[in-house]
């Protein structure tokens, strides 16, 4: 066999491997008992996504009230060729995020990274997805992480003489669930991540008229509101608590002072709830805080983006002017 044929040959079996977890075991459970205890209960919106939070977003994402996954699939596709410039064949790509989308797969398609590094908080979730994707992409070298990503993780280095850059994904506006601090934090620590060659393309959700936010929170057939109320209904499945979920609402509105949308659960009734031996009082109308999306401004994002060390190199819009993908360089 010729030394090419058996080069090709090799470059189409790809490597699949995890490296363990560094999530504690407890850590849901002391995460919840922590949020609760607050002055204004909270939760953090990280813990939306078991089994049944994942399908209910899948449903959301499909709601002709919400438009950033639309959006996003379609200035990805429609400007694909110019991130894939931006972005380099052969990169090693880091989603933080076990990504299975179609935005995830038309990257890994155009770019034919030389290694894929999933991170996501659930190992279930992430031996899924990348079972999913070795299937697709049977030459894709994929080193899945299990751990928490707004947390200092060590990454695996794949050596490949291919490999001319890291480039961080983080698609979906997730960065919008956090403050500005905590983006702030979280673009630094990417930046350390990628180093100094590395680049970033980060998904961020745009300020707009606040009747079209309001409806992509609040949908007709109520799945934003199943969504939410099923972070009460994981808790007393894997926690053992006694959240009665009819004694809660969903409720999100835009706050403009904050440039946010904020999601919480209401309580509709004095009550109190218990989660092993603690105790949780709710009094009428007080609420659990589950969610921020913060909506930016190109110049706003830009600058939050510099102060974190990285330069705005590309920044791609869909056609209304909804939503942005962002190039990022490492300064």
């Amino acid at each position: 066999m010729a030394r090419n044929e058996r080069r090709r040959k090799t470059e189409n079996v790809g490597v699949v491997e995890f490296f363990g977890s560094v999530v504690p075991a407890d850590s849901f459970r002391e995460d919840v008992i922590e949020g609760l205890s607050l002055p204004q209960k909270a939760l953090s919106p990280k813990y939306f996504y078991d089994g049944e939070g994942s399908r209910l977003f899948e449903a959301i994402c499909r709601l002709k009230e919400y438009y950033p996954t639309r959006c996003e699939l379609a200035l990805t596709s429609a400007h694909l060729e110019d991130i894939a410039r931006f972005s380099g064949e052969g990169c090693q790509l880091i989603e933080y995020g076990s990504g299975e989308s179609l935005k995830t797969r038309l990257l890994i398609r155009r770019l034919r990274p030389s290694a894929y590094v999933p991170v996501d908080i659930s190992e279930a979730a992430l031996q899924a997805a990348a079972k999913r994707l070795a299937t697709a992409f049977p030459w894709l070298n994929i080193l899945g992480v299990a751990g928490d990503f707004m947390r200092p993780l060590k990454l695996p280095v794949y050596r490949a003489r291919s490999a001319r850059r890291r480039v961080v994904y983080f698609p979906g506006s997730t960065i919008g669930n956090l403050t500005p601090e905590e983006a702030h934090a979280f673009l630094k620590m990417s930046r350390g991540q990628v180093g100094a060659r590395g680049a970033m393309l980060v998904g961020v959700d745009l300020k707009k008229d606040a009747n079209v936010l309001h409806s992509a929170y609040n949908d007709a057939k109520g799945i934003t509101a199943a969504f939410n109320l099923n972070l009460l209904a994981r808790i007393n499945r894997e926690l053992g608590a006694d959240f009665d979920l009819k004694g809660f609402a969903h409720y999100a509105f835009y706050n403009v002072a904050r440039g946010r949308i904020e999601m919480h659960l209401v309580s509709l009734a004095s009550q109190t709830v218990a989660i092993g031996r603690h105790r949780f009082r709710f009094e009428l109308g007080e609420s659990i805080h589950t969610e921020n999306s913060c909506k930016y401004s190109v110049e706003g994002f830009r600058a939050l983006a510099r102060r974190a060390g990285f330069e705005t190199e590309k920044v791609w819009r869909d056609k209304r002017g909804y939503f942005s993908l962002f190039g990022l360089r490492a300064a």
